[in-house]
């Protein structure tokens, strides 16, 4: 089985040996594939919906990895237990707002020693955030296209008070600082985008709030400067 681009830059950052939780696993790809290659010491495919949950069973099965992943159907994190003693927790292709929200509700379940490995579907402002607030600290960042699509992968350990800034919870505190060529790239791609949006609130038949346009504009003078 081969992973997408995205799921084998996930797979990369998941530690040797890990006890993973996979949440919103779909076809339970990343665990079967982790599971196969026997880098994981154990995953639970955590699925809420009927259908991927049955294509999650059936990928398990036909992969030969049921002694390595369990398939279980459950909302986010009322899924695992302490019980399962994970070391790391995979959240991707969902909104960064999405993860966030997962990560709240059921952060009462986070044993407070997991990494955190998200790869969000935009919103990665917000999901940053939340990481900040609640005392994680963002130790890996990445930035990689595919299918015409970027996409942005966050790691973050918890660590104790932690504090970003504005900027760098929007374009990312390590992203920021490395700028690399995939980084520069999308928000070249960005900065068109914003442009056309500011264009369209122009021609609106109806009012933008003030607020909307202000964080428009905002946005626009940032990514400005950081190209430069």
């Amino acid at each position: 089985m081969t992973l997408s681009k995205r799921l084998s830059r996930v797979a990369e950052l998941i530690p040797a040996g890990a006890r993973l939780a996979d949440i919103g696993s779909d076809h339970a790809y990343l665990p079967a594939v982790l599971a196969s290659r026997r880098a994981i010491e154990h995953a639970i495919a955590v699925e809420v919906a009927s259908t991927p949950f049955a294509a999650a069973q059936r990928t398990v099965r036909k992969q030969g990895v049921e002694q390595w992943v369990s398939v279980r159907q459950g909302d986010g994190l009322a899924g695992v237990h302490a019980s399962d003693r994970l070391t790391a927790i995979s959240l991707c292709g969902m909104g960064g707002e999405t993860i966030r929200d997962i990560l709240q509700a059921g952060k009462a379940r986070l044993n407070g020693g997991e990494r955190l490995v998200m790869q969000p579907n935009g919103g990665e402002q917000p999901l940053r955030r939340w990481l900040m607030e609640h005392g994680y600290r963002i130790v890996a960042e990445q930035v990689l296209r595919e299918h015409r699509f970027d996409y942005e992968i966050i790691v973050a350990e918890p660590d104790g008070p932690v504090a970003y800034s504005e900027r760098e919870l929007y374009f990312g505190p390590l992203l920021l600082k490395e700028r690399g060529d995939a980084f520069i790239n999308k928000w070249q791609r960005m900065l068109g985008q914003r442009q056309q949006t500011l264009a369209n609130f122009g021609r609106a038949r109806q009012a933008v709030p003030a607020a909307k346009l202000e964080q428009v504009h905002l946005h626009i003078h940032w990514i400005s400067e950081l190209l430069g």
